[in-house]
């Protein structure tokens, strides 16, 4: 490990990466404090209050830029979301289809498409966000709102939306630079800056709460309780995320034993299903904030009782909107039909099965148990929050701050392990390139 860590940090190349991938960094963190011209931030503070978990999520994600209002409210997330709907437009629509096969070329197109979505998303997310808290008083400074004509408030929200659209450009270009001259995937470096500064608020709510408001005794052993299950939790992220099913390949050309194989993820999913089912059902919970509707009688009581998963319907639900996409996703991004024609190309065959549809139909099965591991690890994950709430007696503030488990703690870790194994594999690269120098 000492020996690895070493080669790291003696590669002038990958320091510089990291360094420049640190000031990206800094830049949206200063960025994420610069608040959105005429905007009264008192109103974004209530309209989190009243608002669904989904608001939450953006928060969170966006380190906590979206309470200050701030020129990087949305961040990365419309890019997030219009990367997604390419990648499943993809499936339907045969000219990005075509796209797929057509090499680097075909990667500008789609990725050139990207951007112009996650721009158009920004643009209506900020201003529906503008609207809906303008639901409840006046969006405007105090001084501007004296002087401002009712049919000339919308140009200021439009205004608004666009300063909040530049902030989602400048995330974009900041995590394309971060590709070209950092370290790591730079749309989850910026999501795991934005997670990350949310750890020192949970630590000094743990603290609050058990410690320095606490009574002693039981209050103490329940705060090393919830340190010690956060750790668990942590451990077992990492293990399963790095955890693989190899399938052993021969090569029809090559004589003795091969240690070629192909690597299958227990979680190929990734986080993806997770954030889709959280995102389906946090939208009409910010419907009911937005429409300032009661959450106990009417439509708004209906749809809460269907939607949150606080609520027995609610957690049904829930939890099986995350294996319909986990088992979506995860067909999506593995193709048992290419891997199998790629293998015959190839020359290569499984072991122990018959090339073509055999081997298709094992890497389907395959694939079938896997996921289904997988998805019950993500729906254990997903879950733990809901239940350590309700047992530890959160209060709503405080399940925000404290989440043991969740999506956060699985980018995280995800981004972590990539990130990891990109550095030592360009720090092995360099040493390597330097033999021949």
């Amino acid at each position: 490990m000492w020996l690895r860590i070493k080669r790291v940090l003696s590669n002038k190349n990958v320091m510089i990466k990291l360094a420049i991938t640190l000031l990206i960094l800094f830049v949206v963190r200063l960025a994420s404090h610069i608040t959105v011209p005429l905007f009264n931030t008192e109103a974004i503070v209530q309209f989190m209050q009243d608002s669904g978990s989904f608001v939450a999520i953006l928060n969170n994600f966006s380190g906590q830029a979206l309470q200050r209002f701030s020129i990087m409210s949305l961040g990365i997330s419309p890019y997030i979301t219009a990367s997604i709907a390419v990648q499943l437009l993809q499936m339907v629509i045969p000219t990005l289809k075509e796209w797929t096969e057509q090499g680097e070329t075909g990667k500008l197109k789609s990725n050139q498409l990207t951007r112009y979505i996650a721009i158009a998303l920004a643009f209506i997310q900020g201003l529906a966000l503008i609207l809906g808290i303008s639901v409840n008083g006046s969006v405007l400074i105090t001084s501007l709102e004296a002087s401002v004509v009712e049919q000339y408030r919308y140009f200021f929200y439009i205004y608004m939306a666009l300063v909040i659209t530049g902030g989602t450009a400048l995330a974009i270009w900041l995590a394309d630079l971060i590709n070209k001259k950092g370290v790591g995937n730079g749309s989850s470096m910026l999501i795991v800056a934005g997670i990350v500064t949310s750890l020192p608020t949970m630590m000094t709510t743990l603290w609050s709460k058990y410690i320095t408001n606490g009574t002693g005794g039981w209050d103490i052993v329940y705060f090393i309780i919830i340190l010690l299950l956060y750790f668990g939790i942590l451990f077992g992220v990492v293990y399963m995320q790095i955890s693989t099913r190899k399938i052993p390949v021969q090569y029809a050309n090559r004589q003795g034993k091969s240690d070629s194989n192909i690597p299958m993820k227990l979680n190929s999913g990734g986080v993806i299903p997770v954030i889709f089912a959280q995102t389906i059902m946090s939208i009409p919970i910010s419907i009911i904030g937005y429409a300032s509707l009661s959450s106990t009688s009417g439509l708004g009581g209906w749809l809460y009782n269907i939607f949150s998963s606080n609520r027995p319907l609610g957690f049904i639900l829930y939890v099986l909107l995350i294996v319909v996409f986990s088992f979506f996703y995860s067909f999506l991004t593995i193709n048992p039909e290419k891997i199998s024609h790629n293998l015959s190309k190839s020359n290569a065959y499984v072991p122990g099965v018959r090339p073509g549809q055999d081997t298709q139909d094992y890497i389907a099965k395959l694939l079938f148990k896997i996921t289904v591991i997988g998805t019950l690890y993500l729906v254990v994950l997903a879950v733990i929050p809901i239940f350590t709430s309700v047992i530890f007696g959160f209060t709503g503030t405080e399940a925000s701050a404290i989440r043991l488990g969740g999506t956060s703690l699985l980018i995280i870790v995800g981004v972590a392990i990539q990130t990891t194994q990109q550095v030592e594999t360009d720090a092995s690269q360099s040493e390597y390139s330097g033999i021949f120098k």
